[in-house]
């Protein structure tokens, strides 16, 4: 047998003078097989490096076994605990993934898109790029039936399945935290409008503050592309720089929020005393600046595993098939309250 040859049934099958049928259910541990021909047939395989060609099953069956999982940024830390959620889930069920990420570029995105279809994925779990207005490059999965279930970042008018926080909810408490703290003018970070999530916890931010009966400051609210830590510095020095500085700041992910810390501080502003924070996601670099920040706790495991177990139902549908359609699921959240944001007022 050549060195670099890849070894197949066939291979094994004359190796061992039994037909490649007989190989084939040895390594399913088929009960028309026997015990020591299955252990023959395994020690062998094992011995060759027999790998199963999991394409041609899945052409066979229609049936690839394989879920794709499509987000913005593998290196955030929120998108890396949710695929730990998928991939737990999916080894449960025997199920392998397949991770892309799209760098929050719509074209990449539709270009990933296609890669999982090409691929035969069996589903599709998806938080949309930062970019992304309109989802019709979802339409080869949709029109062959092929499940998608989309996760935190979700189309707000697409008829589909949905993994979410109450993002609402969320960005109202947060707001009223950094109030009860005795802001009274509280700046918000928000990322692109067109996304439900930043328009929810914007809409949470501005309920908040009229519930409490504070004004509201359009100069206070500022959009960044991705929310990155190199656009935080640039919004923190603007908000610094006005002749009525804010008291308060309601970042909408952590890594603006934790370089609003950093830039402020280099201002000499103190904080919390001076100028209260808080961020949304609990990133472990909420625990590691100083001050350490207050944040919105983001179930991002479970709603990873939750992502799965939806797309699992609609691939494998049992006795409750299709009776909810296009279900959405909102989790709730918990206030983190850290030193960024502690005054503590009497």
């Amino acid at each position: 047998m050549k060195k670099n040859k890849t070894v197949t049934i066939h291979d094994l099958a004359r190796e061992l003078n039994v037909s490649a049928s007989t190989v084939s259910r040895a390594l399913k541990e088929h009960p028309s097989i026997g015990k020591k021909t299955i252990q023959a047939v395994k020690e062998l395989a094992q011995k060759r490096g027999y790998r199963p060609n999991r394409l041609a099953v899945s052409l066979r069956s229609q049936k690839s076994h394989t879920i794709g999982v499509m987000v913005p940024l593998i290196n955030r830390p929120f998108i890396s605990s949710l695929i730990h959620g998928v991939e737990e889930a999916a080894r449960e069920a025997g199920y392998q993934v397949i991770i892309t990420q799209s760098h929050d570029s719509y074209e990449m995105e539709k270009d990933n898109v296609q890669v999982m279809f090409d691929s035969r994925t069996s589903g599709l779990i998806v938080s949309l790029a930062m970019e992304t207005e309109n989802c019709e490059h979802f339409s080869p999965f949709l029109d062959n039936n092929i499940p998608i279930v989309f996760v935190d970042r979700v189309p707000e008018k697409m008829k589909c399945h949905k993994v979410s926080i109450d993002n609402y909810n969320a960005g109202f408490k947060a707001t009223e935290h950094l109030i009860e703290q005795g802001c009274q003018r509280i700046a918000h970070f928000s990322g692109a409008s067109h996304q439900n999530i930043y328009k929810e916890r914007l809409r949470g931010y501005l309920d908040a503050l009229e519930h409490h009966k504070l004004p509201v400051d359009e100069s206070l609210i500022l959009k960044g592309k991705v929310l990155s830590a190199e656009e935080a510095v640039n919004l923190t020095e603007y908000l610094l720089d006005l002749p009525s500085p804010p008291d308060g700041i309601f970042s909408a992910n952590d890594t603006a929020a934790v370089s609003a810390i950093q830039y402020a501080k280099s201002r000499g502003v103190k904080i919390p005393e001076e100028l209260a924070i808080i961020g949304f996601n609990n990133d472990p670099i909420s625990m590691i600046i100083e001050p350490q920040l207050s944040t919105v706790s983001h179930p991002s495991v479970n709603m990873g595993k939750l992502a799965f177990k939806k797309a699992l139902e609609l691939i494998e549908p049992g006795e409750a098939a299709h009776i909810i359609k296009n279900q959405s699921i909102e989790l709730d959240t918990d206030i983190i309250v850290r030193a960024s944001s502690f005054r503590n007022p009497t």
